[in-house]
């Protein structure tokens, strides 16, 4: 079907995300266009840019929280083009308009791309996030990974006033109560100021129960990639800041978050052919149990009048840890540590960032009609793969800089029409030392070396007040993501090889081309956008006589997103989405594409609801449906059924704090992820092992106190 048909189709079933409490909805969404976002580097109003940009509430976060407390899930309510969550630790195959999107906080880079692990879901709890920035399509704002999009996440902030402290539990369980099934989680935060001082310290704990499918069965647990059932989580935020005078502050922000699963359970393979999902049991696991661990900082100055201009400094660091399950692979085997077939293993990914972000604005030049935005990004990124019981080096360490002036200007041609323009230059250099891979790669020498690149990115856009009531908005805009060279260079076979011969450090450039229009009118309000997406040199890693090489192709994605909302009267909203995405890949080289990209890449085309209800100055309530399209690929094996899922929820303020109910899955639909159907490919034995059903009804129960 054409995509504008399809949209046609769409704009009569679209989606919503409202906020909570829903008194704040109508005034949020009349105060919308005042919002600034801190993601664009020019810190631009929602409303105003030439490309999408949705800001998701602190009252929308927690909404969401009193269903679920998946992330995926969470982001995949509130974002239309974004995947189903997969369910699990790993965000492989969680994609933002088919490509990955670039996952920050508070500006600091939070994914590995020199050895992607697909971890960068869990990297905060949503307790201490203030709203959640949404930049869509292809960004290269802040440097590379945003081919599909940017997601930065903003930490709580300390509110004015004096001391304030909240707290708040829940407890999450499924409806058919079964004690393994049981989950807890803990809040608490003290914030408030004194003089020039501002603080705030926050704590989260959270410990994860079995998941149950409609059925009544336990949920197959992803003893390699890392389960979010059976685990424990915890969450500590420290902020600070500092006002030298009205115009000057700093401010030191610190996060630190851990997940860890409790390594109770064993994993019992289903069955593709006959549609049996993969199950649990209670068991013991070999190694130690799969985690995350993140330590996040940032210390940034400000000054909102330096001789007229805005300037902005930020110094960061991460410290990245995502450790895997572990088993008896061919991959880890080595004749001389223990006999072929005994050897146990397990990987870990580290990852170590720092970096600096230079900022400095100007408005108001040329009459107030120009207004000019530059800086510096700086990053080094040293990452490697280890292999810890036996303290080997699967990936070599790999040191990544980069450094990267940009400018961008916002042009004021007439009242009614805004240019904007903007250019980025990138110099990457990838340092790795002479190394040895492990012995089942072939236990070559590989010489080290310093390949590099360098690379102009672009983006124009334009945005037209046609009347009061409607806005059209257009853009074009250049992302790039790395190839995972990690994945590269650990499976070297053959001697005589140097990285800088081999290794083929080109970006990944994403093109992204975006129309679209915004409507609002008294009750109403609408936005819809067509992009496309495509890439000239995408990346495919390819086995070539036992060595791994990177398989440059095009790829090509067009969708279309869409939401629309009417507030029927002061208690009552209706919100609707509909997002449709599509994509090609060009696997015989012959630079035409010819191959339908499957569902790690593409999520299904989506058609949401959601009524949002004030029925007293006490009581709220929420309804939300979603309903995923069924879709076939051109991969043998790969299509997704489809399927609808309710969720709601009820608040009640009480004379001290609030009181929730939530109900994810209302409707307890029996089904399998949308990865599982569309994304899950290997070998029969992983695809068996990851045939997961999805959770079935779960409730949660929670209490919130501010005092």
């Amino acid at each position: 079907m054409d995509v504008f048909k399809q949209s046609y189709l769409g704009l009569s079933i679209s989606l919503a995300v409202l906020s909570f409490p829903g008194s704040a909805v109508a005034e949020e969404a009349m105060k919308l266009d005042a919002v600034t976002i801190s993601a664009t580097r020019a810190r631009s109003e929602v409303g105003q840019t030439p490309q999408k940009i949705t800001v998701i509430s602190r009252e929308q976060i927690e909404q969401q929280l009193t269903i679920t407390s998946d992330h995926g899930q969470v982001l995949s309510n509130l974002i239309p083009s974004y995947s189903p969550s997969r369910q699990k630790m790993t965000s492989s195959g969680e994609t933002f308009r088919g490509r990955s999107a670039l996952v920050l906080i508070d500006g600091i880079p939070q994914s590995t791309p020199l050895r992607d692990s697909a971890r960068d879901g869990y990297t905060i709890d949503l307790s201490m996030v203030e709203r959640i920035e949404v930049i869509h399509g292809a960004s290269a704002e802040h440097g590379l990974g945003a081919t599909g999009g940017i997601i930065n996440y903003v930490t709580r902030r300390p509110e004015g006033g004096a001391f304030r402290q909240r707290a708040g539990v829940s407890l999450t369980a499924p409806t058919d109560y079964e004690p393994e099934g049981l989950g807890y989680k803990l809040n608490y935060s003290v914030e408030g100021n004194q003089g020039k001082w501002d603080y705030l310290a926050a704590a989260t704990w959270q410990t994860h129960g079995m998941f149950y499918d409609a059925n009544g069965d336990l949920i197959g647990v992803d003893d390699t990639q890392g389960d979010i059932m059976d685990s424990t989580s915890n969450d500590l935020l420290l902020k600070l800041g500092y006002w030298l005078d009205d115009n000057q502050n700093v401010a030191l922000m610190v996060n630190r978050y851990q997940v860890e699963g409790e390594h109770e359970y064993v994993n019992v393979p289903g069955d593709r052919a006959t549609g049996t999902p993969a199950t649990s049991r209670k068991g013991d696991p070999l190694g130690k149990a799969p985690q995350n661990e993140v330590l996040a900082t940032s210390l940034s100055y400000k000054h909102s009048d330096l001789a007229g201009n805005e300037l902005s400094l930020q110094l960061y660091s991460q410290r990245f840890r995502a450790r895997f399950g572990g088993n008896i692979l061919p991959t880890f085997q080595d004749p001389a540590i223990a006999p072929i077939g005994t050897l146990f293993d397990q990987s870990q990914n580290e990852s170590d960032k720092y970096g600096g972000k230079l900022t400095l604005s100007r408005d108001g030049m040329f009459d107030d009609r120009l207004t000019l935005t530059g800086g510096l990004d700086v990053l080094q990124d040293t990452t490697s793969q280890m292999l810890i019981e036996t303290d080997r080096e699967w990936v070599p360490e790999t040191v990544f800089q980069n450094y990267a002036p940009f400018l961008q200007a916002e042009i004021q041609a007439h009242e009614k029409l805004t240019l904007h323009a903007g250019v980025r230059h990138e110099f990457a250099e990838l340092d790795v030392d002479t190394f040895n891979t492990i012995a089942s790669a072939g236990g070559v020498t590989v010489e080290g070396g310093n390949p590099d690149f360098e690379e102009t990115l672009f983006n124009t856009g334009v945005v037209w007040q046609m009347i009061d009531q409607l806005q059209l908005f257009a853009n074009y805009s250049e992302g790039f993501g790395m190839p995972d060279v990690g994945r590269v260079l650990r499976g070297i076979g053959q001697p005589n090889l140097s990285v800088d011969s081999f290794l083929d450090l080109q970006p990944i450039v994403t093109d992204n081309r975006e129309i679209g229009l915004r409507f609002d009118h008294g009750p109403f309000d609408a936005e819809i956008s067509y992009y496309e997406s495509d890439a000239d040199l995408g990346s495919r890693l390819d086995s070539v006589g036992g060595v791994y090489q990177i398989r440059r192709e095009r790829t090509e994605i067009k969708g279309v997103e869409m939401t629309a909302g009417w507030q029927v009267n002061e208690a009552h909203r209706l919100q609707m989405i509909y997002a449709q995405v599509d994509g090609e890949s060009d696997t015989d080289g012959d630079g035409k594409v010819d191959t339908d990209l499957g569902g790690a890449n593409i999520a299904p085309d989506r058609y949401g609801l959601s009524w949002q209800a004030n029925w007293t100055d006490k009581l709220n309530s929420r309804l939300q449906a979603n309903h995923y399209a069924s879709r076939n690929f051109d991969a043998p094996g790969l299509e997704f059924d489809g399927h609808t899922l309710v969720d709601a929820s009820l608040g009640y303020q009480l004379p001290v704090g609030e009181v929730s109910v939530g109900v994810e899955n209302l409707l307890n639909k029996d089904y399998l992820t949308y990865y599982a159907q569309a994304g899950n490919t290997g070998s029969d034995s992983t695809i068996n092992q990851r045939l997961f059903n999805g959770r079935g009804r779960t409730l949660t129960l929670g209490y919130q106190v501010q005092f």
